[in-house]
């Protein structure tokens, strides 16, 4: 097997702009490198760890001159857990960044006629902003260069926190996250010791054994809590255990559930959620809106953003009284309970038959009679045949995942003609390239960025299309 060469190691080298998936770059040789965690206008030793023939990735070994960009991270475990990439960055400058990856895609991907795009909608809130987060247990907690390098035994490597960028087996502990309610921190903590203290076993995830798995901490503006606990063994003396040590700890947590997960994935949308105490939903709300979300519900991770998010969607969508609406990938209906006030009627489409039964119990929850909601695949269930069942809609509302519309969906909504669509995306990329088979029809005639997760590159895009 040929040895393999040795990468360069770049003196000087100096980043001037940032990149996808949160990175920066520079260039050399006439070559873009792709680094993490730089700021432009730093100068820096970066060590190439990859060469490919028309780019390069590198690591920064030394600031030689740190960016007058640069600010102080809050986080501890920046640079090591692999969230919150920009920290080191304005948030202003954060926000301007995210303006320009709109304006970018739109322009090199849609390649459409454009108005001016209104400035970014920056969030009120850039820490402790999240309503969900998920933290793993695992008994060999990653170690850091610096706990490597420091010649320090550690022979306890039980560990809660987040899953080390490409490596699944790999966790680093986190002592305190600043993207959900400090509660968030001291019910993790808390597990954390409690159970180091009783000798239950964490999850070993090579081998998948370990009674203490997995959690799951939701909370909304309103104050409540849910936390769900994952357990990795059928083991009931020491799962009441926990869970009343929990309860008694935190009798502020609105629901308190629990699943024993005896998988090989996490994955936990087939899995039993039993109720230890309290209820089994926690209840959000918005305009005098309440919205259940269970532990398996969809529901926007930034609360205070999602409202300004779909403030902006109702305000495209110029709704009058008497408008059908349709809304595509409604997932738990939030979007189409929000604007069924300001409309004859509103049908959902979503994938996921558990989210339209929480659309459907939303709408019964708020006293909201005009609304439909059917699950299925969207290109099967949004068909020819569909419209002309429940009426050719006035306004077509879309939020799709982040790989954006099927071709056969596009094709159905340009058929249907309704006279405005407002298309909602969390990739401005996939967005532009359904705006380019769209523009055969529509004219994009308004565009607003909304930032929904502060310290990240990704950001939220709503546009308006008119029919022509």
């Amino acid at each position: 097997m040929g040895k393999k060469k040795n990468l360069p190691l770049l003196e000087d080298f100096e980043i001037t702009g940032v990149a996808a998936e949160g990175k920066s770059l520079g260039r050399w040789n006439d070559m873009v490198v792709f680094v993490p965690y730089g700021a432009p206008g730093d100068i820096a030793r970066v060590q190439i760890t990859r060469k490919k023939h028309s780019f390069c990735e590198g690591v920064i070994e030394e600031l030689t001159k740190p960016s007058e960009l640069r600010v102080k991270p809050m986080c501890q475990h920046f640079g090591v857990c692999g969230g919150c990439k920009w920290q080191h960055l304005p948030y202003d400058y954060q926000l301007r960044c995210k303006q320009q990856q709109v304006v970018d895609a739109l322009e090199r991907i849609a390649k459409v006629e454009l108005p001016a795009i209104s400035g970014i909608l920056g969030s009120k809130h850039t820490t402790y902003y999240r309503n969900k987060l998920e933290f793993t247990f695992s008994n060999k907690s990653w170690l850091t260069r610096e706990q490597m390098l420091s010649g320090e035994e550690f022979p306890n490597r039980n560990a809660v926190g987040f899953h080390i960028p490409g490596g699944f087996d790999k966790v680093l502990n986190i002592e305190k996250c600043w993207l959900q309610e400090d509660v968030s921190n001291k019910i993790r903590l808390f597990l954390r010791d409690y159970s180091q203290q009783r000798g239950y076993a964490f999850y070993d995830i090579r081998n998948n054994v370990g009674l203490m798995r997995m959690m799951m901490v939701r909370t909304t503006s309103t104050g409540e809590i849910m936390l769900v606990v994952v357990f990795g063994e059928e083991n009931p003396d020491a799962i009441t255990d926990v869970m009343g040590a929990v309860k008694e700890h935190f009798p502020e947590i609105t629901s308190l559930m629990y699943v024993v997960n005896l998988k090989v994935n996490d994955s936990l949308a087939d899995q039993e959620f039993i109720l230890f105490s309290g209820r089994d939903y926690i209840e959000e709300e918005m305009e005098g809106l309440k919205f259940r979300i269970g532990p398996k519900s969809f529901y926007q991770t930034n609360s205070d953003q999602a409202y300004e998010l779909y403030k902006v969607a109702r305000n495209f969508a110029g709704l009058t009284g008497n408008e059908l609406v349709y809304d595509l990938y409604t997932g738990t209906g939030t979007i189409a309970n929000f604007v069924a006030r300001q409309c004859r009627e509103v049908i959902g489409i979503e994938y996921v038959p558990e989210a339209i039964e929480d659309a459907k119990l939303n709408s019964r929850v708020n006293g909201i009679e005009n609304t439909k909601f059917y699950a299925g695949d969207m290109k099967d269930v949004l068909t020819g045949e569909f419209v002309a069942q429940h009426g050719i809609p006035d306004v077509m509302i879309v939020d799709p995942p982040r790989a954006g519309m099927h071709e056969d969906v596009v094709g159905v909504i340009m058929n249907a003609e309704p006279r405005r669509i407002v298309y909602v995306s969390c990739n401005p990329a996939t967005q532009a390239r359904d705006i380019s088979m769209l523009d055969k029809k529509y004219r994009v005639v308004a565009i607003q960025p909304v930032d929904m997760f502060p310290h990240t590159h990704h950001v939220e895009n709503v546009v308006l299309l008119q029919r022509r």
